[in-house]
């Protein structure tokens, strides 16, 4: 399957190139409502201030979204797979630390998700202003009801408005590019704000002109949404659909530069070029279509948000919380906790700032930040994968550091207009900061143990009619990769206390793997019909379904008439025909005996407490609750040792005698 769809998305024709229009682009190809007025803003139209702010947005599409999204970091392709997630998975093994760009990109990028929504659909929504007769109308409401039905629906899945994705972008591409031509073709000098002098004039100077790249950026905005996208539309349809999207891109703020240059006006007035460049007659169509590509750009937004939270918790950066799989289709997923969020959050945006030209005051930062990480982590995997000469690297890397450090200083001031996004940045960082951390502290005090002592402990239980049989099968969830080993907390659970007699004792470990859309498995007789091992190698992007799958194993092991399981009971009966298993979770909480460093403290009890709130074990494993038994078991991570209980001498109480 997976193979199938990889040769599918890898093929270049007209519909694979209009999947790619439909997904791929929404954010950056929306980008013209909004960022060539953010850079004129309110102040006095000149030469250098419009054909400086074009030339500084077609050269950074040029450097950062053609030569280092679009040529670079899609070759980091993990088995057809994008993102920051994909590329962590391909390098993490080269370095630990690692982690932290990883998380910041990672919490950057769901930042975005709250804001690109608002300032796409209030960009276009505000052109109705331009209509006679709505001069006075208050778009916020209108932009609140558009996005409260976008994410009502996601619940239902996007597979059947998505077919219509792709030719509404290609009409909004289409209209990008006839609208910047035809004003092209009445001023066709000003095709001069390409040169890069415009831009170094309007950058060195121009009053307070480096502080103006914080607006130039709006331009390349989506470029990290397309890398993670790449999995839905491969590598060879981004890439030529790209050259479409940019010369639509490029004519249209060229277009935009020709009004404001042709103006009478000293001053753009509240004006937005992007409309003006449409005919009167055109223009309540052009809000129309606009307004369709600005709800695309968000729903892809919010597709990315489930997809990155999913990643997450594969990878163990979050906490397992519900998904829910809308459609049929492979990768669509719905997360209704992540859904909530951004759906208020997007809310507060719009309340809070009121019209697009606030928010463009608040948008940039965060991706300037997500764009650095993944430079960081581009720079291992040219050098361990690609293996690249190290002085190329360097070039290369000095290139995108000036470019992405320019861009981040220049963003830093926007700081006082997002101060409220700090706290939502600081959460997601924390929250997957503490999940990780705090997982490789609880993994520490796992000790494995080697089997082999245990076996003829295994076949007497297993036969000892005094010990109640427990069931038939009894299944463990397992950390052990090595074959021969298991958990300690497994063995005290099986012989300790009240042994658990069964059958056939089963333990199930379920490896991540670093291929997306893995699902396979491997099966190891530890002791003749007593012990089983099963392997179960699981892509990061699949959710796992324990229990099916060892229902499917064994079903498949009987039909084959391995292992003697065929001629085995499983512990149905005339009066059940359902095979008796049972799984066991073993589940830790933290004992009254610890004493923590501060760091450790925080860590371990935000830890449990992310977990309490979080999805249980046996729902994000698949197990059906009827099936399954908990277990709790302390943690001791750093025993008391300062207890000094003193005894007081005195005489000693003799029992009292019956008169």
């Amino acid at each position: 399957m997976d193979r199938l769809k990889g040769n599918i998305i890898s093929k270049v024709s007209f519909a694979s190139l209009l999947v790619a229009l439909g997904i791929i682009y929404g954010d950056i190809g929306t980008s013209p409502l909004y960022a060539l007025k953010a850079v004129v803003g309110d102040r006095k139209i000149d030469e250098i201030l419009v054909f400086g702010g074009v030339s500084c947005i077609f050269w950074t599409l040029v450097f950062q979204t053609s030569f280092k999204y679009i040529f670079l970091t899609l070759k980091a392709d993990n088995h057809g797979e994008g993102g920051i997630f994909s590329l962590y998975a391909l390098i993490r093994r080269y370095g630990k630390w690692l982690v932290i760009p990883t998380i910041l990109g990672a919490t950057t990028l769901l930042a975005d998700g709250i804001i690109t929504p608002p300032i796409s659909v209030s960009s276009a929504i505000e052109g109705l202003t331009m209509i006679r007769g709505l001069e006075n109308l208050s778009t916020v409401p209108c932009v609140i009801i558009i996005l409260s039905l976008l994410f009502f629906f996601q619940r239902f899945g996007t597979y059947k408005i998505g077919s219509v994705f792709g030719p509404v972008m290609l009409v909004w591409f289409s209209m990008l590019f006839i609208l910047g031509f035809i004003e092209i073709l009445h001023f066709p000098s000003v095709i001069k704000a390409l040169n890069p002098y415009y831009a170094y004039q309007l950058i060195s100077k121009y009053p307070k002109g480096f502080w103006l790249l914080g607006a130039v950026f709006l331009a390349t905005t989506g470029a990290e949404a397309l890398y993670s996208d790449l999995g839905h539309c491969g590598r060879k349809n981004i890439r030529v659909s790209w050259i479409f999207v940019k010369c639509s891109l490029v004519a249209n703020y060229i277009g935009q530069a020709a009004w404001l240059m042709h103006q009478n006006d000293a001053y753009l007035s509240g004006r937005n070029p992007f409309f003006e460049l449409m005919p009167h007659w055109f223009l309540f169509s052009g809000i129309i279509i606009a307004t369709a590509a600005t709800i695309i750009a968000s729903q892809a937004l919010i597709s990315g948000s489930y997809t990155l939270i999913s990643e997450a918790m594969n990878l163990n950066f979050w906490p397992r919380i519900a998904v829910r799989q809308p459609t049929e289709t492979k990768g669509q997923i719905y997360i209704p906790s992540v859904n909530n969020i951004l759906w208020i959050g997007c809310i507060l945006m719009v309340l809070y700032f009121k019209t697009s030209t606030h928010m463009e005051a608040a948008y940039g930062f965060s991706i300037t930040i997500a764009m650095m990480m993944t430079t960081i982590l581009l720079s291992y995997f040219m050098r361990f994968k690609l293996k690249w000469n190290k002085f190329l690297i360097y070039a290369i890397l000095l290139v995108f550091v000036v470019i992405e450090f320019s861009f981040f200083i220049a963003n830093v001031a926007k700081i006082k207009e997002r101060w409220m996004f700090l706290f939502f940045e600081l959460f997601i960082f924390s929250t997957m900061y503490v999940w990780y951390y705090a997982r490789k502290i609880h993994n520490r005090f796992i000790k494995f143990i080697d089997l082999g002592r245990f076996v003829q402990q295994f076949k007497e239980l297993s036969i000892d009619d005094s010990i109640p049989k427990f069931s038939t099968h009894l299944i463990y969830l397992t950390k052990a990769n090595n074959r021969h080993e298991i958990e300690e907390k497994i063995i005290k659970s099986i012989f300790a206390k009240k042994p658990k007699r069964a059958d056939v004792y089963w333990f199930v470990h379920l490896n991540r793997t670093e291929s997306p859309y893995d699902l396979y498995y491997d099966v190891s007789e530890l002791i003749e019909n007593k012990l089983i091992k099963i392997n179960i190698n699981v892509g990061f992007r699949v959710q796992p379904k324990t229990e099916l799958y060892f229902k499917k194993i064994v079903q498949d092991l009987v039909c084959h008439k391995e292992l003697n399981l065929h001629i085995r009971p499983d512990g149905s009966t005339k009066y059940n025909t359902e095979p008796d298993f049972k799984f066991v979770i073993i589940k830790k909480f933290l004992s009254v005996e610890n004493e923590f460093t501060i760091r450790d403290g925080i860590l371990l009890n935000s830890y449990y407490l992310l977990n309490r709130l979080g999805q249980s074990d046996e729902r994000a494993f698949g197990l059906d609750k009827s099936d399954v038994v908990i277990e709790q078991i302390p943690l001791v991570y750093q025993p008391s040792s300062r207890i000094q209980l003193i005894r007081k001498e005195k005489d000693f109480l003799k029992p009292i005698n019956n008169a």
